[in-house]
């Protein structure tokens, strides 16, 4: 944020995301109904989940949720798929642009962006690590939505994590975005609460929601120059990757669910 100065305007808004129409979509069912004059999204950018070929991702989420949950979830993303309900079809029916690429860090992507010109980037659920030169293009730089206490819960799965040590509340960050993975200064958090018992499934989709409100938050203090950052306690700094047969069972053995 050190290339923060006064412009005229609205806040001019690039956003990378990825194309999931069961949680991530509600981020944005929430985001771009309550988008204030003074926030323009000046584009869109859809990567595929997980940054990998669907059949990669469906062995993922079957060992993931077992046959019984993974069927279930099959059933819920084809009928969004037969309803056409996707991230790139509300954006379009909001008149943002969709910008299409394989790679945010490849070269053609970022001279596009370049010419957009944008104040901030938005992360929501980016599957791609974004690289010092698109991480250098925004002017107030980039942000990064995540539904973990940092930096105790960086990585993947966050909302799994904190269900899995027994915290109280999942804390949604908003954060700077460096180099280094969710290691970048903290712009605003909420709490929310989590049950003893709890499905993972109702936790993604409220933090997904209650993220939304946060972002806006975050975007017009970004606009009027009142962001204030705070520093990770590195003391408190851990790192997870998606979870294991091991850790899938010790989740369930805690009394949560998936769905």
């Amino acid at each position: 944020m050190s290339r923060q100065q006064e412009h005229d305007g609205p806040l001019r808004v690039l956003i990378i995301t990825e194309d999931d129409p069961l949680y991530v979509i509600r981020f944005f069912e929430e985001f771009l109904p309550a988008l204030p004059s003074g926030i323009q999204v000046i584009g869109m950018t859809v990567l595929e989940a997980f940054h990998e070929p669907i059949t990669k991702t469906a062995r993922r989420m079957l060992q993931f949720y077992g046959l019984v949950d993974f069927t279930r979830l099959c059933a819920r993303y084809a009928m969004a798929k037969l309803q056409r309900r996707s991230i790139p079809n509300l954006a379009s029916g909001t008149g943002i642009e969709i910008l299409r690429t394989t790679s945010v860090n490849d070269p053609a992507y970022l001279d596009r962006v370049r010419g957009l010109d944008p104040d901030v980037i938005m992360s929501v659920a980016a599957p791609e690590i974004f690289q010092a030169e698109l991480l250098a293009v925004p002017r107030l730089g980039c942000v990064n939505i995540h539904s973990g206490r940092l930096p105790a819960y960086r990585g993947m799965m966050p909302a799994f994590w904190q269900l899995l040590a027994g915290e109280s509340c999942a804390t949604v960050t908003v954060h700077e975005m460096v180099e280094q993975l969710d290691m970048g200064r903290i712009l605003a958090t909420l709490e929310f609460p989590l049950r003893e018992r709890d499905r993972l499934d109702r936790v993604i989709n409220g933090t997904k929601r209650a993220g939304a409100g946060l972002m806006l938050d975050v975007l017009e203090q970004l606009s009027t120059n009142q962001v204030q950052p705070r520093e990770l306690d590195l003391s408190d700094s851990g790192y997870h990757s998606f979870p294991g047969p091991e850790d899938v069972r010790a989740f369930r053995e805690r009394g949560h669910r998936m769905l």
